[in-house]
Formats: C-alpha cells, sequence, structure tokens
C-alpha cells in the first residue's frame, strides 16, 4: 500500500509598519536567510494561533491576527522533497518583550521594504516569502472565519 502524501502545515505572519515588513534572519545549512515569522502548526492549534505564536517566539512581538492574506504551497526539491502548506496572517503588532529569548536559529529581526525584500531573492528561506509580501501590498485580504476549526481540533488528548 502507497503512503499518504501530506503537505507539512506553516503559518506566518506578514507585518507592515510605515512601508517596511518585519523578517527574522536565520541560521539554515544554506546559511543565514530570510523569512517573515513562520514557523510549523503545533497539534491543537489553529493556523491563527499558531501565527501568534510562532511571531512571539520568532520576533518577540505580540501579533493580532486580523485578516487572511492566503493560503500558498510551495515544494523544495531536495533531497527531502517537502511540500508546505502556508497560512499567511496579516494583522497588528503589539508589545515588544525586550528580554524574551528569540527562537533557536533566528539570530535577529529587521524591517525591509518590499524593494528590499526584491532585491534580496536568494537569500529567502521560502519561495512564497516575496509571493506572500506582493499579496499583501495588492491588497488581498480574506476573514479570519474563511478557517473554520471544529472543536475536535483542541481535543488532542479525548
Amino acid at each position: 500500500m502507497a503512503m499518504r502524501w501530506k503537505p507539512n502545515v506553516t503559518v506566518a505572519a506578514v507585518i507592515e509598519k510605515n512601508g517596511r515588513f518585519l523578517l527574522v534572519e536565520e541560521e539554515t545549512s544554506n546559511g543565514l536567510m530570510l523569512n517573515t515569522p513562520a514557523g510549523h502548526l503545533d497539534p491543537g492549534e489553529s493556523p491563527a494561533e499558531g501565527c501568534i505564536r510562532e511571531t512571539l517566539e520568532e520576533t518577540a512581538h505580540h501579533f493580532t491576527p486580523t485578516a487572511l492574506l492566503g493560503v500558498y504551497m510551495a515544494r523544495t526539491r531536495r533531497a527531502d522533497d517537502i511540500t508546505y502548506m502556508r497560512f499567511a496572517f496579516t494583522g497588528t503588532l503589539g508589545a515588544f518583550e525586550a528580554d524574551r529569548p528569540l527562537d533557536d536559529g533566528i539570530v535577529r529581526t529587521l524591517w525591509m521594504t518590499a524593494d528590499e525584500i526584491r532585491a534580496s531573492r536568494e537569500r529567502h528561506r521560502s519561495p512564497l516569502l516575496l509571493q506572500c509580501v506582493e499579496d499583501f501590498l495588492a491588497g488581498k485580504r480574506y476573514p479570519l472565519d474563511l478557517i473554520h476549526i471544529d472543536a475536535s481540533v483542541g481535543a488532542l488528548d479525548a
């Protein structure tokens, strides 16, 4: 019997302030790379909850999603051959916890313009980074309730 294919679900925050986007610079096997605050969805989380958690862990900023930017898929074509399904959100940036350590591998946060992001494609950790920024700039926004979360998601130990 063939194995079932399952994409890896990730979440990402696209946060703009004064014409700049909040990115993280992180250590990877390919060197220092850029990404929006993003990571894997944990068991029992809704995509919005995962985005809130990942943004805090990677940037030390609180984040409140206000809209779904889009749902994206990309595939790595390396030896691991993984397909990622990304739920990207936009919203409001909240309090900053200056003493909070950032996730392992995150070197720093930085604010970049769209042009700077476009000019740094060779350093993008995900091919979806630029597409999410372009969709933000194009005004794409979808209501958060577009994603229905059944009560069974929070009942993982049942």
